[in-house]
């Protein structure tokens, strides 16, 4: 029988945090407790730490691994939209148990090879190839930013590796994106991708629409409601995405999104030669999901690869259905890194943390 070990896995954001303790027990992983924190609340990651652990006293995990949004080196990060530097040795110094960071969509690969087939949504078919096992496979994210990440097969295990590819440039495909680059030129200078292919993107795409498309505003009833919200995208895509909308801006929006979003996900397909499939993650993409599936829109632009098209057209798409691949990602790797005594190593607590009963 093996040994039960708890460990702890985060899923952390600028705008949310989300802590979970597992147990792993008999060979499987079971979730014990979970809780949502509004990040900006919080000074830094420890005070929110020890507020979770405090709450429950049989919460003593023996290893923390966190996804967090934004590049991780050399065990430490600052996180893009919030003012929060995480350093994984003071943290482990601090509550006494090991701590592993991950970059969110290294996290978010991590839990692929591991999803539910109830968990996924095929948006183009593809074919893996007999030897899929010598292909790797590609994860992109359009969120508050655009995160990629890609896996490989090492010695029998699908390893993640992390990439900032979101913040290349920009290459439009067509006039309509030609005249959005020189647009957003002049407001920002480099156009990265995660520029027009993000949630903020969407907001960006809209506004060249009707900065200089001298399309009828009229008849988009966004126009009035985005100056009353603090985040125009969903009401962009909801107008978008109504049976019959009128609104030209933002039927144009999203259609100009999906096109972007197929571009670079064939790019980071070609550039990981992705044969074993691009994996799309994301809330954005959760919400616009049924304009991704409409008339094979996607797919087409997916494919347009000149002489790679074929090559391309092989590798399937899917969705990854729920909101909790960074979590369970996180949580799969600390599980990996438990079943690795050979480098586990318990850092000894520099202050005992108080357990409320």
């Amino acid at each position: 029988m093996t040994p039960k070990m708890d460990f702890l896995a985060a899923d952390i954001g600028g705008t949310k945090t989300i802590l979970a303790t597992f147990s792993f027990e008999d060979g499987s992983i079971r979730p014990r407790r979970e809780k949502e924190f509004s990040s900006h609340e919080y000074s830094d990651l420890s005070k929110l730490l020890e507020e979770f652990l405090s709450k429950d006293a049989r919460d003593h995990p023996s290893l923390a691994c966190f996804g967090l949004a934004g590049p991780v080196l050399q065990g430490k990060a600052e996180l893009t939209n919030i003012n929060w530097h995480i350093d994984a040795r003071e943290l482990s110094k601090t509550f006494g148990f090991r701590v592993e960071l991950l970059n969110d969509l290294v996290a978010s690969a991590n839990y692929v090879p591991y999803l539910k087939h109830s968990e996924i949504q095929t948006v183009h078919k593809g074919v893996i190839p007999k030897d899929g096992e010598n292909g790797a496979i590609a994860v992109i994210a359009p969120g508050t930013g655009l995160g990629e990440s890609f896996l490989t097969r090492e010695k029998g295990r699908w390893s993640p590796h992390a990439s900032e590819g979101g913040h290349c440039d920009f290459a439009p495909t067509s006039e309509t994106e030609q005249g959005l680059l020189e647009y957003m030129r002049k407001k920002f200078g480099h156009v990265s991708c995660e520029r027009v292919c993000s949630g903020p993107g969407i907001y960006n795409i809209f506004s060249y629409f009707h900065e200089t498309a001298g399309m009828d505003s009229s008849k988009c009833s966004a126009i009035a409601k985005i100056p009353e919200t603090d985040d125009p995208t969903p009401v962009i895509v909801a107008e978008a995405m109504k049976k019959g909308s009128k609104c030209q801006m933002c039927v144009k929006s999203l259609d100009t999104f999906v096109s972007v979003l197929a571009t670079e996900a064939g790019n980071l397909g070609l550039k990981v030669l992705a044969t074993n499939g691009v994996y799309i993650s994301g809330g954005v993409v959760l919400q616009v999901l049924p304009a991704l599936m409409k008339e094979r829109r996607f797919a087409r632009e997916f494919e347009r690869k000149g002489r790679m098209s074929e090559l391309v057209a092989q590798m399937p798409v899917n969705v990854i259905m729920t909101h909790r691949s960074v979590l369970l990602g996180a949580a799969h790797y600390a599980l990996e890194k438990i079943k690795e005594p050979d480098t586990f190593e318990m850092e000894k607590p520099k202050q005992v943390l108080r357990r409320k009963n």
